[in-house]
């Protein structure tokens, strides 16, 4: 059973001390993170999909933490200097497409070496095209640091909600991917649809269903959509023993 870590007043102060360990570089480069823009990347003929994704995510991570995201989030480019304005990247795409340009493969190294995060999302959830064109792009952009599959106890999955495994509209592999970027991980490949998952219509209904697990698999997908937008602001301030007393109350074990 996923639990979330500690009460009401317990969420405010994880998320207060999450921020005031943020790396100095990321809040120089991206601003203040208590208005974070989920800033959905515009590459793909997926775009109006990815940022209508990018809204119910902010609106999760509103409702649930106290953390208070632009619920209207816009696009960014790589070629556009707004690229830098948020620390959270959303890009979702179900098809190949063409090499990037030497200065879009430039903006990304630049991108994560500011402190930006970046979640990839596989709408196809194991189809070959899409895959095929990610991987072959962040080669080039990274080619000392490969796509490696992020263990299961590492913070992303305890972040705020404790997760056992990822989870999308489909069930997908029992791992995410990562490329990891000094000690962190900077970018997050998820092969699980993650956004179908949230996706809703103009009348607020679910707008896929979810298998094979239904609204309980809809419900660890969310959880684990608010866990990837705590840890690209935190990192890993989980790891730091300051917490513990709050993981320790909510398991019971503690004072």
């Amino acid at each position: 059973m996923q639990r979330v870590l500690g009460t009401q007043g317990g969420r405010l102060l994880l998320i207060l001390a999450c921020f005031s360990v943020c790396p100095v570089h990321r809040v120089a480069a991206f601003g203040d993170a208590t208005g974070v823009e989920l800033v959905s990347l515009d590459l793909s003929q997926e775009v109006d999909d990815a940022q209508n994704m990018a809204e119910r995510l902010a609106w999760e991570v509103r409702k649930r933490t106290s953390v208070e995201p632009v619920l209207e989030p816009g696009r960014a480019r790589l070629d556009k200097a707004s690229l830098f304005r948020s620390p959270f990247l959303y890009w979702r795409g179900s098809e190949d497409f063409p090499p990037l340009s030497e200065e879009a493969i430039d903006a990304l190294r630049k991108y994560v070496h500011r402190g930006g995060f970046i979640l990839i999302d596989d709408a196809t959830a194991g189809g070959e095209a899409f895959d095929r064109a990610v991987r072959r792009e962040l080669l080039r952009a990274f080619p000392a640091l490969p796509l490696k599959a992020i263990a299961s106890d590492h913070t992303i999955y305890r972040s705020f909600y404790l997760l056992q495994r990822p989870v999308g509209r489909v069930q997908g592999p029992a791992f995410l991917e990562g490329v990891t970027y000094g000690d962190r991980i900077a970018i997050v490949y998820s092969r699980h649809d993650l956004g179908g998952a949230l996706q809703r219509d103009k009348l607020g209904a679910w707008s896929q269903a979810v298998v094979p697990g239904g609204e309980g698999q809809r419900e660890r997908a969310i959880r684990l959509g608010v866990n990837l937008v705590l840890y690209a602001l935190c990192t890993d301030y989980k790891d730091d023993q300051v917490h513990a007393p709050f993981i320790m109350r909510r398991r019971g074990a503690g004072p």
